[in-house]
């Protein structure tokens, strides 16, 4: 049953209304606010939209997010660890990865890893991320006595740890299955895991990023055992290089029916592809774009938002990736979390990335007070830790200007 018209002006400030907006966009709006389930096909026509259609579709994107968390944005303080950049893979995508004999290559010890474990929790991280390249040197030790060293050191820290790619490698370093693997980790002292590795979940497209070396169904197997065993993830796409919006919306689509049979996702992350210094881009530049536009950005967010709601509600907009300002737009177009203060990052600034490697925790404070919610620190699974007030100019509703 089609949402009455006084309804829709409610939602949509006027001058997104009447003949501007099409039936058919106008259709799929009034389903994603009263919460029905989006399909595949419904994302490709959003993803289309043009002008005042995508600005609507930003706007109630704005209200579904209001509709399922409330009028707050959160961060978490963190640490990224990134324990050796040797990988074997050759990810064309990635310029993080050296060759073992690289006079750059890294490759640190489980007391180096825990030395700066140390060191976030007393900066105040709740939580540390620890994530590394396939290096040929790692046995299955290797990934548990990373959890030992930390958790001897700072008990307390949550250990955000390992790719599904890593608990691949690990799997067969160890011969042994995901379930049991990941219940080994879990026992000393693995909380979550991020959701990486999943790039587009598309086996044509896999096959052109990574040369399919971590299949969609393994990708999908290892999560899937993670959550079995009580071990959350993450969620995450990597979007704007040789994708297009059906492979967006698939992927999203996926998630969904992964998140329907598990419950496991803590929350959903789209990353934009970095190029500058990728192979993926420098060796194909007239067949790979150079990452997704502004109103990509926006338009993923806002329809995650719809499309996810109800199932994986909590969407991450990424400083890293996009700059803190326009991720602090992003909150009003579907997003209403910040990721977090991170404190080092080195993956995306060996691709290229340009916006720094750490954000105080005022300054989130800040940018969610600027899009006009209150801010809130969480910890790693979005328990609230603390509240920040918004100063009464901050109520005041901030033009998004999302798309032209």
């Amino acid at each position: 049953m089609s949402l009455s018209h006084s309804i829709l002006e409610e939602m949509l400030p006027p001058t997104l209304l009447s003949h501007n907006i099409s039936a058919p966009v106008r259709a799929i709006l009034e389903h994603s606010l009263s919460g029905k389930e989006l399909s595949v096909e419904d994302a490709c026509v959003l993803f289309a939209t043009q002008g005042e259609e995508a600005q609507a579709v930003l706007d109630i994107a704005d209200k579904v997010r209001e509709k399922r968390v409330g009028n707050t944005g959160s961060f978490v303080i963190t640490r990224n660890i990134n324990f050796t950049n040797v990988c074997y893979m050759g990810c064309r995508f990635c310029n993080f990865a050296k060759e073992k004999g690289d006079q750059d290559a890294e490759f640190l010890t489980v007391e180096q890893v825990a030395d700066k474990a140390e060191e976030a929790w007393a900066r105040g991280a709740t939580e540390v991320c620890i994530q590394g390249g396939l290096h040929p040197d790692i046995d299955a030790d290797y990934y548990r006595n990373l959890i030992i060293a930390v958790k001897f050191r700072v008990p307390e820290i949550h250990i955000h740890a390992f790719s599904p790619f890593e608990i691949w490698y690990g799997c067969k370093k160890a011969r042994l299955e995901p379930e049991v693997f990941l219940t080994e980790l879990k026992a000393l002292g693995l909380g979550t895991m991020p959701g990486t590795a999943a790039e587009i979940l598309d086996t044509e497209i896999r096959k052109q990023l990574t040369k399919n070396k971590l299949t969609t169904e393994e990708w999908v197997r290892i999560v899937k055992a993670a959550h079995s065993v009580g071990v959350k993830t993450t969620s995450t796409i990597m979007y704007g290089h040789v994708d297009q919006p059906i492979h967006w919306a698939n992927h999203l689509k996926l998630l969904r029916d992964i998140q329907k049979e598990t419950g496991g996702f803590t929350e959903f992350v789209p990353l934009g592809f970095i190029h500058y210094e990728t192979r993926l881009f420098n060796e194909n530049p007239d067949k790979v774009r150079p990452g997704p536009t502004r109103d990509e950005h926006f338009k993923m967010h806002a329809i995650a938002r719809l499309m996810l709601q109800g199932h994986i509600d909590n969407i991450q907009a990424s400083w890293v990736k996009m700059g803190p300002d326009v991720a602090a737009k992003m909150l009003r177009s579907g997003a209403n979390d910040l990721g977090g203060t991170l404190m080092n990052e080195s993956i995306s600034r060996a691709a290229g990335a340009t916006h720094g490697q750490e954000v105080m925790p005022e300054d989130m404070v800040a940018n969610i007070h600027s899009a006009g919610l209150k801010a809130i620190q969480r910890n790693t699974v979005y328990e609230e830790l603390k509240t920040f007030a918004v100063d009464s100019i901050t109520h005041l509703r901030i033009p998004v200007q999302g798309v032209a």
